[in-house]
């Protein structure tokens, strides 16, 4: 065994980490404050599973410690994909960055690992097969926009709903262009495609940053740019100013629904007395700080404030449907959504409202007895052009 210390060694396996070095190394020598916020962690209690094992195996993975039994080479690379693989039990929720003195950065350094562990052949087959099936996935969703709103003419604004939307609420989709253009008195052409977020989460960066570029050229041309999904909101506000991609100063659709609130009829009496509780999506509310703007308009629409869930705004809990751990971790994502199902009903009961695409599918399969919406519907009703029947 070397007699260095072990942080003074460097990334041999995963040279791509080095520049994640002090994060890695922070969350590795920590005391393990923020496991108890962790959504994966909490709906599997494993050592491993919590952001300290994450980080720390990313760590060891990095440094080759794997590949090494005191001090002899080994090719145990069963071993090493199951240590990549504690990179993808993670929805980049970032409730452990709000819980961490240190504000270290947990879900972008595990985001970093998938890329690192794709690069080094130690993904998981489940990631893979999400990269493989990428740009037929973007087509589909492309051909649903445009049965959606046929035409290639140039309008002066875009709405992004998201792949989310339009591959798994095509209704919800369908009501944010009508939205979109009530709200602006303009022409909306409604943009299909993927902003690429999926390659980012299956570990292929590079790639992401190829994809994000091209997707915030094309949005260039309008003059507006509203987005309906959280996700998406955080790709163009966040990553892609940050990535170099380009900033599109793109606005929520909840956003201007919020600063439209005059134009928003209050619900009937009959209406007006159903339970609703709102649920932050992560992307929504620690990634982008936008919280009130939904109880605006929730507020106008019943003339009371909404339910609140016991942990709510930049404390809210994860839905477990993001990071793609629906399809590397299913069972614990179903077991997250069905904590957050469970939360629902102690607290409040009653329709459901969200703002994310992926939170609307995971709540809407764990209780299908539940009426969970989506607050592009309520802003759809309070502008008079909803097409919604119950969804619940």
């Amino acid at each position: 065994m070397s007699e260095r210390r072990p942080d003074e060694r460097g990334f041999t396996r995963l040279p791509m980490l080095a520049e994640s070095k002090v994060a890695l190394e922070t969350c590795t020598y920590c005391p393990k404050l923020c496991r108890t916020v962790c959504p994966v962690s909490n709906a599997e209690p494993r050592e491993a599973l919590t952001p300290w094992g994450k980080m720390s195996s990313a760590y060891h993975l990095a440094r080759g410690d794997l590949a090494t039994v005191e001090g002899t080479p080994t090719t145990d690379l069963e071993t090493e994909r199951g240590f990549a693989k504690v990179a993808y039990a993670c929805t980049g929720c970032g409730a452990c960055k709000n819980a961490c003195d240190h504000r270290n950065p947990v879900y972008d350094t595990l985001f970093r690992a998938r890329s690192a562990a794709t690069r080094a052949g130690l993904a998981p087959e489940s990631a893979k097969r999400v990269l493989a099936a990428f740009d037929q996935k973007a087509s589909e969703a492309e051909l649903a926009a445009r049965r959606i709103d046929p035409g290639a003419e140039r309008r002066p604004v875009a709405l992004v709903v998201g792949c989310g939307y339009m591959r798994h609420a095509e209704p919800e989709a369908r009501e944010a262009l009508a939205v979109a253009r009530k709200l602006t008195g303009r022409d909306v052409r409604l943009v299909g495609g993927c902003c690429g977020l999926p390659l980012l989460h299956a570990g292929d960066g590079e790639r992401f940053d190829s994809h994000l570029t091209a997707f915030v050229k094309e949005l260039s041309w309008f003059d507006e740019v509203l987005v309906l999904d959280a996700g998406c909101a955080r790709v163009l506000r966040d990553e892609a100013p940050r990535r170099g991609a380009g900033d599109p100063r793109a606005e929520l659709v909840v956003e201007r629904a919020a600063k439209e609130l005059a134009g928003l009829a209050p619900l009937g009496e009959d209406e007006r007395g159903e339970r609703v509780t709102y649920h932050d999506p992560c992307a929504l509310s620690r990634g982008l700080g936008v919280t009130e703007a939904p109880r605006a308009v929730l507020t106008r629409l019943l003339g009371r404030a909404p339910e609140e869930l016991v942990r709510n705004r930049e404390d809210s809990v994860c839905s477990g449907a993001g990071g793609l751990l629906p399809v590397t971790h299913p069972e614990i994502a179903e077991e997250v959504a069905r904590a957050r199902v469970s939360e629902h009903a102690a607290a409040s009961g009653g329709t459901w409202v969200t703002a994310c695409s992926s939170s609307l599918r995971a709540f809407r399969r764990s209780a299908p007895q539940a009426k969970v919406e989506d607050v592009v519907t309520w802003i759809a009703r309070g502008l008079g052009v909803s097409e919604a029947k119950d969804r619940g």
